[in-house]
């Protein structure tokens, strides 16, 4: 569920870039070895931290190039007598053609290398290949991993004074480890978790309560003690061997499904914020998964859950279904209007800037998927579900076969997305086309990001009002606009809700019966798991169907519901089942989802949630910032938790 913003500064972290110098390599520098050490004491005393001109070993490298986050200094030395044409991809980039780096002129004498600087990608793996010019011959090819504000060297020569050409990559200094800020960040909220167990341990000993109560001398400690911090307290009902109990009241909440909806929402504000400028902490370029993919069909999932729960209790308090239709229409309403007029990436341009307001996005498909689920629920659920037995042969698909008309409706809305992705003509471009444009596919259909879906937004929509710089340019250098909340794609946002849905009902008809919940759950994800692994051939880009956020595919459904499933069993167990864990702090934000994602959107560019950085190149900044940023909005939720205000649409 994680929002994608248009860039706002032209940051190069993700493409390899070309910053070249020549130099000479008869005349090397030299330096003052006092004058160095004394440089280096006062950055020392002044904290002042490492940038990319200074390397691991403290000597000034590349004055000329100041690197950024996520890059790494390539110096390529040609001691051939030809000029050679430096060209890389990534391998993440499926079926990409190479993109040229950059020239290495051929050197000015016998056994002289000449020597040019390239700045290079460390997100991924590259491949480098270098050709010799004029004749375009391949002198060699080879994958490297470069590391982050690493110094690299690359000689070309040939071997033994004969026409076979040598590659050889040397460590010139050493990379520094990106990745010890999230280490740091871990031990630290753990530590803080510990603190807060023992803490709340220590405060349910008898003889700290006696103590507190003699201190206080009134009721208020106990309230303390026993707020919604610690394990909620709750009424279970006798269940008989062959009926169905009714299904819980509007006060018998489940905990574990505001902690799913929670866990999905910290993690989209932890993403949307930036998540440390760490690649994993990004959408995926085209196919494939990474966290910040998981968040959004989760939250569809637990809200298509929440359908199921909602409609029945207020079915069984009298509601008539007209009126909850009127309802659901509204909410859904509200929410599209939120989404377009106010978390809009061009609501700096004036609310009323139609000429390139963006139509889709987060909260318009969750309306959509939310209008069309819970109509189909509305006209097939039942309010009363214990007077159900459980012993016809059939009762073992009761949660299904009672809903098999919404069940048919979902099936042919997947017919449709079907028929619509792999049989509708779009121009130019081939039948049934999924990939990403640009520079994938050998570069052979650059124009055809997405296919069918980006031709119906385009054709629907027009280009202005659709997302304008998708995940896809990051590393297949697409330049036609495409929207990942496009129209085609909400068919399949549908399919997550109601598998969701799927999931409220397993939960009334088999209430409080745990162990027939766990195994329908583990059942679920088990089914779904092998149509995934059917759909993809357990592969990222050779499938039928490859997983992709951005086409929110066939796949990437099946495979985020087996994984929601999954989370389900293992939230619901320990919080609803064995009361091991209250759900805190996700518990808080998952009761005020809507307030916390409008506010974080909305308060993005205030204090606390970011200030002004001293090294805007810094993971560790950037973690920070964004940590602080997700943990005010997780306090600000457990505070108007605490004061019952809950926003609700």
């Amino acid at each position: 569920m994680a929002k994608r913003k248009p860039k706002k500064s032209k940051d190069t972290s993700s493409v390899v870039g070309v910053k070249a110098r020549q130099k000479d390599m008869t005349q090397p520098e030299k330096y003052d070895m006092f004058a160095v050490a004394a440089i280096a004491l006062v950055v020392a005393v002044c904290v002042v931290p490492l940038t990319a001109e200074t390397s691991a070993a403290g000597f000034p490298h590349h004055k000329h190039i100041v690197l950024k986050m996520d890059e790494a200094i390539l110096t390529v030395n040609n001691e051939l007598d030809k000029k050679v044409v430096v060209s890389w991809k990534s391998e993440h980039c499926y079926q990409c053609l190479y993109q040229q780096l950059g020239v290495v002129p051929e050197g000015p004498r016998p056994g002289q290398p000449s020597s040019v600087d390239f700045v290079v990608s460390t997100q991924h793996e590259i491949t480098l290949q270098l050709n010799s010019t004029p004749l375009n011959l391949e002198l060699c090819t080879f994958p490297f991993h470069f590391g982050e504000h690493g110094n690299y060297s690359l000689w070309v020569k040939n071997l033994n004074d004969s026409s076979v050409v040598n590659c050889s990559v040397v460590t010139q200094g050493d990379p520094v480890n990106s990745y010890m800020p999230i280490l740091v960040a871990f031990l630290i909220f753990v530590g803080l978790a510990v603190v807060f167990a023992i803490g709340k341990t220590v405060l349910g000993l008898d003889v700290v309560k006696a103590a507190l109560f003699r201190i206080s001398g009134s009721m208020e400690t106990e309230r303390l003690i026993n707020s919604e911090l610690g394990s909620p307290s709750r009424i279970v009902a006798p269940v008989t061997d062959n009926i169905l109990l009714p299904p819980p009241s509007p006060s018998k909440r489940l905990r574990s499904l505001d902690t799913f909806r929670g866990i999905s929402l910290v993690i989209m504000v932890f993403v949307n914020y930036g998540g440390g400028r760490y690649w994993f902490f990004r959408h995926e370029s085209w196919n494939g998964l990474t966290v910040a993919d998981l968040v959004f069909p989760w939250f569809v999932f637990i809200m298509g859950t929440s359908i199921a729960l909602s409609t029945n209790s207020l079915l069984r308090a009298g509601s008539t279904r007209c009126s909850l239709l009127r309802k659901v229409v509204w909410r859904s309403l509200q929410l599209f209007v939120i989404g377009v007029f106010i978390i809009n990436p061009n609501y700096c341009h004036g609310p009323l800037s139609w000429d390139n307001l963006r139509i889709p996005g987060v909260l318009q498909r969750l309306a959509w998927s939310y209008l069309v689920v819970a109509c189909l629920d509305l006209l097939v659920a039942r309010g009363h579900v214990d007077i159900l037995t459980t012993d016809a042969w059939w009762s073992p698909g009761l949660d299904i076969l009672l809903y098999w008309p919404a069940w048919l409706c979902v099936l042919l809305l997947e017919i449709m997305w079907l028929c619509l992705t792999f049989l509708l003509p779009v121009p130019d471009c081939p039948t049934g086309y999924l990939g990403p444009g640009g520079i994938g596919d050998m570069g052979l259909y650059a124009n055809c990001t997405g296919g069918a879906a980006g031709f119906l937004d385009r054709w629907l929509l027009g280009e202005n009002h659709i997302y304008q710089t998708p995940s896809s340019r990051v590393i297949y250098a697409t330049q036609v606009p495409f929207d990942p909340e496009g129209v085609l794609g909400s068919i399949n946002s549908i399919l997550m809700a109601f598998l969701g849905l799927q999931a409220g009902k397993i939960i009334l008809h088999y209430r409080d019966l745990h162990r027939s919940i766990l195994s329908r759950f583990l059942i679920w994800g088990l089914v779904l798991g092998v149509i995934s692994a059917v759909l993809t051939k357990c592969s990222k880009d050779q499938g039928f169907i490859p997983v992709n956020k951005n086409l929110w595919s066939l796949s990437y459904v099946t495979t985020l519901a087996c994984f929601a499933y999954v989370l389900l069993v293992l939230v619901y167990y320990i919080v609803d089942v064995k009361k091991w864990w209250s759900g805190a702090p996700f518990y808080y934000p998952g009761m005020n989802s809507i307030l916390v994602y409008v506010g974080h959107e909305v308060f993005e560019e205030y204090f606390p949630f970011r200030w002004q950085m001293a090294n805007s190149q810094s993971h560790a900044e950037h973690l920070t910032q964004n940590l602080v940023a997700t943990s005010c909005w997780v306090f600000i939720s457990y505070v108007l938790y605490r004061k019952k205000i809950f926003w609700k649409i």
